[in-house]
């Protein structure tokens, strides 16, 4: 017996009985976005290899460790993209969107690629809703975009979820910290892993970063980089917390985020939660004021963040979230014979039109097979056609929930009676949902 192919590690199938879940995220971010003036962008799925390791970094754990690239045609590499902002970065840049006014706001859906050790709440392939600000440095587009990121959590019915946010400073100030941190884990060398020993002399920033252990341990008396903080920074990280108080947005600050990408400046933040294990950030972000410049662009101020769909879905899973029904068959119609197979196409052509969801025998069921087969896809109404409904021009319309049995011409009004009768049987949904929300209220 042949092997049956599965799917790769790390990857998941969304399959039809699930995707309903997916459409009620997307519906929410995009939602969300659009509200908040952002405009929805796709980029491609690979890049040049260049453009990650210029802009995420070429000491990082995505760039050393975890990126899918292949090589092409003479010296050229190509990279799945392992994040968005970079991609995004460079789309807004080559296109000129800047040149449409200040500040540019995008958000993009998308799937992303890392070569990572697969667990709960982390995949190989993953998604992603990302939203990225061009061209303002103020910290009150830090606060929008917190706010954005929070508004999406609570559309989608989230509790207990807890922003974290830092200052990382800019280039000026973190010089002296990377001092600082240099000298600090130097005297530990020796109990640093392989990764973290390299990266000592050439960004050592991203030993707070790693995943081993006894570096992460190390990490928990390092200097904290607020405590080198220029004054520029320091008043911007401030007015950041005064915005978001003014917002009602409730915060801890926390100096040991410093976020896995090379290209973050100042503010960085996560929104965390603990119910979904170790993998407990379903947001971050921050500000990249260098990323347009290094890009080759002019120097422009920009932030943005990514929030994981994946964990999204599992922590609303966890905490019993609501999701969107799935679209049910409106009418299934049961043909029993060629031409009321026939008569059934044209019928199912005719409200289909009107925006009904219809569906009729593809196989050559008999009569029990076909009823069990409406039972099993929801189907609200049930028609059966024979020669007498052909001859008489009249058919039996089944409410599968009731039982109760309606008859409904075939004719030119065919269309108008069954909007109605759909329409009369949603009425009583609702008035059975509004008794039991009144039995509940007393």
């Amino acid at each position: 017996m042949a092997l049956i192919v599965k799917k790769p590690k790390g990857t998941e199938d969304i399959v039809p009985s699930k995707v309903y879940k997916w459409h009620t995220v997307e519906k929410i971010v995009s939602e969300a976005a659009e509200i908040y003036g952002f405009k929805e962008i796709r980029v491609p799925t690979f890049e040049e290899t260049g453009l990650f390791v210029r802009s995420v970094g070429e000491t990082t754990d995505v760039v050393q460790k975890e990126m899918y690239s292949v090589s092409a045609a003479g010296d050229s590499k190509f990279t799945l993209r392992p994040e968005g902002t970079s991609g995004t970065m460079r789309a807004v840049l080559e296109n000129g969107i800047m040149n449409e006014g200040l500040p540019q706001k995008v958000y993009y859906i998308l799937s992303f690629f890392r070569h990572e050790n697969t667990q709960k709440g982390r995949l190989r392939e993953f998604h992603q809703f990302g939203c990225e600000m061009v061209g303002s440095e103020s910290p009150r587009a830090d606060a929008e975009v917190i706010s954005l990121a929070k508004s999406v959590l609570d559309r989608a019915g989230l509790r207990n979820i807890k922003l974290n946010i830092n200052s990382i400073g800019c280039p000026t100030c973190r010089a002296e910290y990377r001092k600082a941190l240099k000298e600090y884990f130097a005297a530990r060398k020796d109990q640093l892993c392989e990764t973290c020993r390299d990266r000592l002399d050439k960004n050592p920033m991203r030993i707070l970063d790693c995943k081993d252990k006894h570096c992460q341990e190390l990490g928990k008396n390092a200097p904290v980089i607020l405590d080198y903080l220029c004054d520029d920074c320091k008043e911007h990280f401030e007015k950041l917390q005064e915005y978001l108080s003014v917002m009602g947005i409730d915060f801890d600050i926390n100096p040991k985020i410093v976020r896995g990408l090379d290209y973050y400046t100042r503010t960085v933040f996560e929104f965390i939660t603990d119910e979904i294990g170790a993998q407990g950030t379903v947001c971050g972000g921050g500000r990249y004021d260098g990323l347009i410049q290094q890009l080759g662009g002019k120097p422009t101020p920009a932030l943005g963040f990514g929030l994981g769909l994946e964990r999204l879905l599992m922590v609303m899973d966890a905490q019993g979230c609501d999701y969107m029904e799935p679209k049910t068959c409106d009418l299934y119609i049961v043909p029993m014979g060629e031409d009321a197979l026939k008569k059934a196409m044209g019928i199912a052509s005719e409200l289909r039109e009107e925006g009904c969801f219809v569906e009729y025998d593809l196989i050559g069921k008999g009569l029990n097979a076909q009823m069990k087969y409406a039972n099993k896809i929801g189907a609200k109404f049930v028609m059966v056609l024979g020669d007498n409904e052909i001859e008489s021009g009249v058919a039996k319309l089944k409410n599968m929930a009731t039982g109760e049995q309606t008859d409904i011409r075939l004719d030119n009004t065919i269309a108008e009676n069954f909007s109605n009768a759909l329409m009369a049987d949603m009425f009583k949904d609702i008035d059975a949902d509004i008794e039991k929300f009144i039995g509940k209220e007393n």
